[in-house]
């Protein structure tokens, strides 16, 4: 896919692909070879039927694509641009044997922005945003059946779980409401994910999609305060907890409570949901040092590390205490940090703050890291080199190393039961320790990606459709 240049990108915040063609698009379609026993769809979250999609867009029947897409998944240019399709559907992908596989990401990318760029059915309202009113196949056969007319279900956080959840539960026939704590939609999509790698009028026309379907959303509703779980049982058939991860973790060492030392969770949140990037017509400012370290390796490390370089930053440094090949960022987020001029120090893991003489954080101090035998994720354990000391001068630093579970709902929710780290326990259906409470994605999983937490929502709301039966 083209891709904007290094050069030019990081002087803004618009967004780095370029997507395909039309052309592009129907000769990289092409290369489907239609199997019989597509392992790709058993690789997608989601459930898309990917051969079936491509062969519309082989074929240059884009719209049909789109619907197709939609059969299944209701935020298509959102999966197209964060889900990481390498590890799932394109790492399935018989092609890939040999050689690369179907850009089935790409693809679905296209295909959403097409549709939204079109709009070649006749539409309601929602066109005026941007999206086609929703056909009868996307809304699902059922809004007339008797035994859901008028049946309610809530659904707790506006994020890629609760949206998933809530759109397969309308198209089923189901009156939803979703209830969002912040004056905002979209959860991490909205304050978590920088601009340029996911617009944010993308992720809002998606959730007009989701409204068009017949999903009602409630901002301004932080439930744990205005509502308990109690509470909206007693008004709705089932609870679907999508309220994600938003506790950032911390090290725990000296000099993490230094001015100039953000969590990534905060720093993202401002730059994103509060529009610092677009200061001072925005009045959110960021102190963005001239020297940031940036600690961590997954995509939110890469999000903060080139977010930081787009405010100003003149030298930003990864800190990760393993190597290239353990960092749970996606491959191609790594290669445009290193494109950017990102600086990684691998192998390196710090362990103390120094401060100057005004309090503010002058420089880490970090230990050399060997690798040892692996641990339970299967990556090879980080070990200490002993007397590797060494130190770095900065003057901001950012921890990206994770976020626990949003801990108010468990905690205004006495038989909630929750692992020890925080996490709602759930079977494999999404049930809780609630009869009629449902609960997936980060609030479930911890941090974690986009289209898991989709995936969470798409079966927890097979199993309320299951559970709420004929009789009830």
């Amino acid at each position: 896919m083209r891709e904007r240049s290094a050069a030019e990108r990081i002087r803004d915040f618009q967004e780095v692909p370029l997507g395909y063609t039309p052309e592009q698009a129907i000769e990289e379609a092409k290369r489907c070879i239609q199997c019989k026993n597509p392992k790709c769809v058993g690789g997608c979250p989601v459930e898309i039927d990917i051969t079936g999609f491509l062969k519309f867009v082989a074929e240059g029947d884009f719209a049909s694509a789109a619907e197709k897409i939609k059969e299944t998944n209701a935020l298509p240019a959102i999966c197209g641009r964060v889900c990481p399709q390498e590890d799932q559907c394109e790492k399935e992908c018989i092609l890939g044997v040999k050689g690369e596989p179907v850009a089935i990401g790409s693809l679905e990318r296209f295909v959403a922005d097409w549709e939204r760029e079109s709009s070649p059915r006749p539409s309601t309202r929602y066109a005026r945003s941007g999206h086609p009113s929703p056909s009868k196949m996307e809304r699902g056969m059922n809004f007339d059946d008797s035994r859901k007319k008028g049946v309610r279900i809530a659904v707790v956080g506006s994020g890629p779980a609760g949206l998933t959840c809530a759109g397969d539960l309308a198209r089923l026939g189901y009156q939803v409401t979703i209830f969002e704590s912040l004056h905002v939609t979209g959860g991490v999509l909205t304050y978590g994910i920088p601009e340029f790698r996911l617009p944010k009028a993308i992720v809002n026309l998606e959730v007009e999609y989701v409204k068009s379907l017949g999903v009602e959303i409630k901002t301004d509703m932080l439930v744990g305060n205005v509502y308990t779980i109690e509470e909206l049982l007693k008004e709705y058939k089932a609870v679907f907890i999508g309220s994600g991860a938003g506790l950032p973790k911390f090290m725990n060492i000296p000099g993490e409570n230094l001015d100039g030392v953000y969590s990534a969770n905060e720093y993202l949140f401002r730059v994103n949901m509060m529009k610092a990037w677009q200061f001072p017509e925005y009045l959110t400012p960021v102190k963005i040092g001239k020297r940031v370290a940036v600690v961590g390796g997954g995509n939110v490390a890469m999000d903060s590390a080139r977010v930081s370089l787009r405010l100003g930053a003149e030298e930003v440094t990864i800190l990760y205490r393993r190597t290239h090949d353990e960092m749970p960022a996606r491959k191609e987020e790594i290669e445009r940090a290193v494109e950017e001029g990102i600086v990684f120090k691998i192998l390196t893991l710090p362990i103390k703050y120094h401060a100057n003489n005004e309090g503010w954080v002058s420089e880490a101090e970090c230990i050399q890291m060997e690798l040892g035998e692996p641990d339970s994720s299967g990556r090879r354990r980080p070990v200490e080199i002993p007397n590797s000391n060494f130190k770095i001068p900065i003057d901001t630093v950012i921890v990206a190393i994770g976020n626990s579970p949003n801990p108010l709902v468990p905690h205004r929710t006495p038989n909630l039961k929750t692992e020890k780290w925080g996490g709602v326990i759930v079977t494999a259906a999404g049930l809780t320790s609630i009869p009629g409470v449902y609960a997936g994605g980060d609030i479930v999983r911890g941090a974690a990606t986009v289209i898991s937490a989709m995936g969470d929502g798409k079966v927890a709301a097979k199993a309320i459709h299951s559970f709420l039966g004929p009789t009830k």
